[in-house]
């Protein structure tokens, strides 16, 4: 864990944490601030978060700028939105064959390499005449690099914050950037688009790529590999990524972990991706259209900001479930089809849900191999995306032969189902009582190099 005057040293917390580590204070030294004010007293930290804004909001700048360019090169509707989808779609690909570069080279090396190749592929976009197909193309190389980003980034938070308490804090701050910037990005977006050409937006988007770079060759410290491997060991990226991906799908509790992560975003998606419609269907104007929009990341910044600063971690865990559950059951209101301000609330506490990943968070380092965590994430990332799109691309083919007021409440009923039969393989495969309570230790429990040991005190409790 880190003290307030710098980053912490590498190492991470036992697969079976006691009771209490959520709430462990480092010995020797004075009390650090409570809440996010512990995680940025962490200067490393603040120039992640830095990066991360400028990297966040040029992603959703970029895609606005792209989606327009191509619309005024075209004129295709199709093509136009085809360039949202390949936001989504090649992160399996990135999330896959390429996760092992998480842990095969130096956090510090990758994120900023990912960052230029970002600003590259950004400036490539801006070169006058460039074919439609070589723009799609581009867009598909920033959407294959951001889970890789995102997951060795994740996984670097650990080794600045550690990966208790603060860890889980300083991912909740990445989630509230993420939302946020797509509320200031489509605003910011769209009045540099009334004022100077596509072109120019891009060429803005490459700059703030680069001032990312910058920000984490200067302000992180360089750290060795998680994967010890060198030379011939390591073997063929593509086998390692591969080979990374089968053993973290092979180990239930992190399968069941992942599912965790990934299906109530799916569900939660599903009303938000029809709300272009549903605007039409109830006759508002753009005005009406953007409040739509907006909505579901108000509510997630507002919940998210809530739970982590006047909630503690215990209470943070018993959340998990039922914010699971919740998000997706908002969407069952659409079935009365409700006025544009019943929307908007039902939508707001949509995105009260996101605050379940809060739990999931340390669950899932707590059960992921070190040497695999960076990969790990990048899993994780890349399947959220990846289930999110086919989900947004079945409601829209759902809402070709049935009615909104059917399509959008039916992503509630079958998310319930789903969703609910994820938490009984989580809770099934827990290490120790889920949610809060205590209970023993069982005899085996991973280490840190993912093999199984025998704790110390089989007697001792502990909180998951």
């Amino acid at each position: 864990m880190p003290s307030s005057s710098g980053p912490a040293p590498s190492g991470r917390l036992p697969a079976c944490p006691d009771t209490g580590a959520a709430d462990a204070k480092p010995k020797g030294g004075p009390a650090r601030p409570d809440g996010y004010r512990a995680v940025f007293a962490v200067p490393e930290f603040r120039c992640v978060f830095a990066a991360h804004l400028l990297s966040s909001l040029g992603v959703v700048v970029c895609e606005i700028a792209l989606s327009v360019l191509v619309f005024r090169l075209t004129a295709s509707p199709l093509l136009s939105a085809l360039t949202f989808a390949l936001g989504l779609l090649p992160y399996v690909v990135g999330g896959t064959l390429l996760s092992a570069v998480a842990d095969r080279y130096p956090a510090r090396r990758v994120l900023v390499g990912c960052d230029v190749l970002c600003a590259l592929a950004a400036a490539g976009m801006v070169v006058p005449g460039t074919p439609v197909a070589v723009l799609l193309v581009l867009r598909c190389v920033l959407a294959a690099i951001a889970p890789v980003f995102a997951g060795t980034r994740a996984a670097t938070l650990g080794e600045i914050l550690g990966e208790g308490e603060l860890f889980v804090l300083g991912r909740s701050v990445i989630r509230i950037v993420n939302q946020s910037a797509q509320l200031a990005g489509f605003a910011a977006g769209g009045l540099l688009l009334a004022v100077v050409s596509p072109g120019a937006v891009l060429a803005l988007t490459a700059g703030t790529f680069l001032g990312s770079a910058l920000l984490l060759r200067l302000g992180t410290l360089a750290r060795p590999a998680r994967d010890g491997a060198r030379g011939a060991e390591r073997g063929a990226l593509l086998g390692a990524s591969l080979g990374g991906v089968r053993r973290l799908l092979a180990d239930c509790r992190v399968r069941a972990l992942l599912l965790l992560t990934w299906l109530p975003p799916a569900f939660v998606v599903i009303p938000e991706a029809l709300l272009i419609p549903y605007a039409g269907l109830l006759g508002i104007g753009p005005a009406g259209m953007g409040l739509l929009m907006c909505a579901m990341p108000i509510g997630a910044v507002v919940a998210e900001s809530l739970v982590g600063t006047f909630l503690g971690p215990r209470a943070r865990a018993r959340l998990t479930f039922p914010m699971g559950v919740f998000a997706v059951l908002p969407s069952l209101g659409f079935a009365a089809q409700p006025s544009l301000g019943w929307a908007l609330l039902l939508l707001v506490l949509t995105g009260t849900g996101i605050s379940y990943n809060f739990g999931v968070d340390r669950w899932f380092v707590a059960a992921v191999p070190e040497e695999l965590l960076g990969q790990a994430m990048t899993v994780m990332q890349a399947g959220r995306m990846t289930v999110m799109g086919l989900a947004m691309g079945l409601a829209g083919v759902g809402a070709e032969y049935a009615p909104l007021r059917v399509v959008m409440p039916a992503a509630g009923v079958l998310g319930v189902v789903c969703v609910l039969a994820v938490i009984f393989e989580v809770r099934r495969t827990a290490r120790g009582p889920v949610g809060g309570g205590t209970g023993r230790v069982p005899e085996r429990c991973a280490d840190r190099t993912g093999r199984f040991r025998r704790p110390e005190n089989e007697t001792r409790l502990t909180t998951i």
